[in-house]
């Protein structure tokens, strides 16, 4: 059996003094309705081994949010693996995207467990900016590596001319 994978897109936007803020969900569904620390995400999702996780990432992002992806030069931000096992590939986008706009979109799960009863839920229930201290408790914990390297990237880009990134793959 292959390992579960996702792959997903982060973007991110600076504010007139210049500050990172980053574009996270929170998690739809029953078990996250009450939560808010460790409850929120990249808007991510797995792939098949035949699809290339930049593809992957590119239509999780307009699944999840019902928005196409804002143009932008694609930051490489790694692999981590979670606590479930899966490893997520993440890229970083610098673009700015009204949270209003978004249409998430949605699943269906036996809600409550046991019943019987199919219900639909969003993937995303709602979205926003934060600024990276703001962000980090939010997010899950697997995924608050690459808030960190997004930071050092952003350090790193600051004392250069602007460190270049990958380009966005598809377009």
């Amino acid at each position: 059996m292959s390992e579960k994978r996702s792959a997903g897109l982060l973007l991110f936007r600076r504010t007139p003094d210049g500050l990172p803020e980053v574009l996270i969900g929170h998690m739809g569904g029953p078990f996250w309705s009450s939560r808010s620390e460790a409850a929120w995400s990249i808007p991510k999702g797995e792939y098949e081994p035949e699809e290339a996780p930049e593809v992957a990432a590119r239509r999780e992002f307009e699944e999840e949010l019902g928005l196409p992806l804002p143009e932008g030069e694609w930051w490489a931000l790694g692999e981590a693996r979670q606590r479930n096992g899966k490893f997520v590939t993440v890229w970083a986008v610098e673009a700015d995207l009204d949270p209003e706009l978004v249409v998430p979109g949605t699943f269906t799960m036996e809600w409550p467990r046991g019943s019987g009863v199919l219900r639909e839920f969003p993937e995303i229930d709602r979205v926003g900016w934060f600024a990276l201290p703001e962000a980090l408790p939010l997010l899950v914990a697997g995924q608050r590596v690459f808030l960190e390297r997004l930071a050092e990237r952003l350090d790193g880009a600051a004392g250069s001319a602007g460190a270049p990134g990958a380009p966005a793959p598809g377009g």
